[in-house]
């Protein structure tokens, strides 16, 4: 359990149009957290302070630097630092463009010098699952995700991420990373081996390309958001099979690619 604070209090002055007063206000924690493997420095996330853990192993798996937790020895965490030491069964043989020492900030995600990294070409593959959902579904779930993210009604300042059956939420992360919160699922779900052909992934951020490859990675045929999508993002889902979806708010939404896993009224 980690023993660092999502949040912290301080005294902030607010303003109206016509007063001011002092008072109290949760403002999100941010934390850098540089990552070694094996040894060498691979990256810096600055991220929300909770599953840790998750983050870790869902971002290399997203970088394309382990295939599955088994190739894990283990992780340790030193929280006082943040410094994340994982030790893998074998050695890396990644290239030396993967130890960039790269900083990923905590609004933009990577900062790539191409779209294409070849961990993206490795591990993103086009969905395979055919679970379906009804409109209706789409706007309950979320609906769920908003309301159930404490953090975010503290501070409004995370990403909230979901993985669900049409029914129910499964797991839910926040994160101040969009890219984060999307991570720790992954990480989660190589962890603990959970399916995710089947699976649904509901987001609270914009679907970028990025959020797009992510989706991929992990495996969900369907992503549903709140906000807008790009058109790079779309054709990434057009390609890659996934049903994107957008604008989900007051029983609206725009069904952008593969309708036809979306049960219309």
């Amino acid at each position: 359990m980690s023993k660092l604070s999502k949040t912290t209090r301080l005294r902030v002055l607010k303003v109206t149009a016509d007063q001011h007063h002092w008072e109290d206000d949760e403002i999100v924690t941010e934390y850098p957290l540089t990552i070694f493997l094996n040894d060498e420095e691979f990256a810096t996330v600055v991220c929300t302070p909770a599953d840790l853990d998750e983050m870790v192993i869902g971002f290399l798996a997203a970088e394309g630097a382990i295939q599955s937790f088994g190739e894990i020895r283990q992780i340790t965490i030193d929280e006082a630092k943040g410094l994340a030491y994982v030790d893998l069964h074998k050695e890396t043989i990644l290239s030396q463009s993967f130890y960039s020492k790269r900083r990923i900030t905590s609004c933009c995600g990577k900062s790539r010098q191409s779209f294409y990294f070849f961990s993206d070409a490795r591990t993103a593959k086009p969905a395979s699952g055919t679970t379906t959902v009804t409109s209706a579904q789409c706007t309950r779930l979320m609906d769920e995700l908003q309301a159930s993210s404490v953090i975010h009604q503290q501070t409004g300042g995370v990403h909230n991420a979901a993985l669900c059956t049409p029914d129910q939420v499964l797991l839910q992360y926040s994160d101040i990373g969009r890219h984060n919160a999307l991570d720790k699922i992954y990480g989660k779900c190589l962890r603990d081996n959970i399916s995710t052909a089947d699976k649904i992934l509901v987001f609270s951020g914009r679907l970028s390309s990025e959020v797009l490859l992510k989706a991929a990675k992990i495996g969900a045929g369907i992503i549903l958001s709140k906000s807008a999508p790009t058109d790079l993002a779309l054709q990434l889902a057009e390609e890659l099979q996934i049903t994107a979806v957008g604008f989900i708010r007051q029983n609206k939404m725009n069904v952008y690619t593969h309708p036809e896993r979306i049960i219309l009224p």
